[in-house]
């Protein structure tokens, strides 16, 4: 079956996602309590689906660091728990992995479900671990965003089901607010990830393209972090009114467009009062302020060549004509093959030679 818009991309989440079945109450856990836009999309997919879709009451969240057992349990009864999608399944993002493997572990009593990941696991070792652990479990359910992620978690999951289904981030396709922009001059945006998964032939030195902007999301460049270890020594030697000052001019108040959006998005969205009405509201929030930065961001531009695959996805909920690229390992060629290849405004490129040709042929 070829899938030719963004909303037979939605058909087929919630198609996938229908094996999730009656889901009354349930636990949603590993809230990305971090900046990675991606994340954040995936995290406001996930709320929308069961609130809209599924008429799913979240009993209990948390992040990584802020899960706390003894107050789950307080509020667990016997709801399902839900793992937050993703593409930290395997030993890339150990931190994830560890909590995941944590928590199937200890929580053999109840349903589990893992949301929509790719999986990559460089050590064998790493993998016969988890499927130890996985398959222990008597009702793991484990989503799946690619035809290779499959394949593994049949091979290696036997005893656990395994569903094939999009990102869930595709839950926001048709959402209001969510438009290209005609920028006033021809733009180009090279959305650049700078992590472990950058692959090295498609670094910002081999793409020589005049009028080319190089930035990785937005919010990489503000000062503020979550943690305390994130910010620079130097930081702490402000006086705390110089470091709200200058947060809140990185974040918007030297681009007074920019916070005029903001604002509108944050305050009169139609969706602003679904996020509060939730448990939380303080943290769903803050992802939907983060997707709008990544929102505003890509819509100063006519194109977009992307190495992340929520730069990806971003386009697709947008609309924009792009280029999509390889990551360090198969999660962006496989989630193109499986699911986007037949969109007719995305190209994949396995060549920076080829980047070029690329443009002219979907712009």
């Amino acid at each position: 079956m070829g899938f030719t818009t963004p909303a037979d991309l939605q058909q087929q989440l919630h198609q996938a996602l229908s094996h999730l079945g009656s889901l009354p109450e349930c636990v949603l856990l590993d809230y990305p309590d971090y900046l990675n836009i991606g994340d954040h999309l995936i995290w406001l997919g996930t709320i929308f689906y069961l609130t809209d879709v599924s008429a799913t009451h979240i009993k209990y969240i948390a992040s990584i660091n802020s899960f706390s057992a003894a107050e789950m349990d307080q509020h667990l009864g016997d709801a399902p728990i839900l793992l937050q999608g993703g593409g930290n399944l395997g030993d890339n993002w150990q931190r994830h992995q560890k909590f995941r493997e944590h928590i199937i572990n200890k929580y053999r009593d109840r349903p589990i479900f893992i949301l929509p990941q790719s999986i990559y696991f460089s050590q064998p070792a790493a993998l016969q671990q988890a499927a130890q652990i996985f398959n222990s479990h008597p009702n793991l359910t484990i989503f799946v965003r690619d035809n290779y992620s499959h394949q593994i978690a049949q091979q290696a999951f036997h005893q656990c089901r395994i569903i094939k289904a999009p990102d869930m981030a595709l839950q926001m396709v048709g959402m209001p607010g969510l438009t290209a922009k005609t920028p006033q001059q021809k733009s180009l945006l090279y959305h650049c990830r700078e992590d472990s998964e950058l692959n090295p032939a498609f670094s910002p030195q081999q793409i020589n393209l005049p009028n080319l902007t190089i930035q990785d999301w937005i919010s990489y460049q503000w000062i503020y972090r979550e943690k305390l270890g994130d910010r620079p020594e130097w930081y702490w030697r402000l006086p705390g009114i110089i470091r709200l000052i200058r947060e809140g001019w990185q974040r918007g108040f030297s681009h007074p467009q920019e916070w005029i959006s903001r604002q509108q998005w944050q305050h009169w969205h139609p969706y602003n009062s679904k996020l509060n009405s939730l448990t939380h509201a303080t943290w769903h929030q803050k992802s939907w302020s983060l997707m709008h930065s990544g929102i505003y961001q890509f819509q100063q531009y006519h194109l977009v060549i992307t190495n992340r695959l929520h730069g990806h996805i971003t386009c697709l909920l947008l609309g924009i004509p792009h280029i999509f690229l390889p990551n360090s390992y198969h999660k962006n060629e496989y989630f193109y093959q499986t699911w986007t290849a037949e969109i007719p405004f995305c190209c994949f490129v396995n060549d920076a030679t080829q980047i070029k040709v690329a443009i002219e042929k979907i712009f």
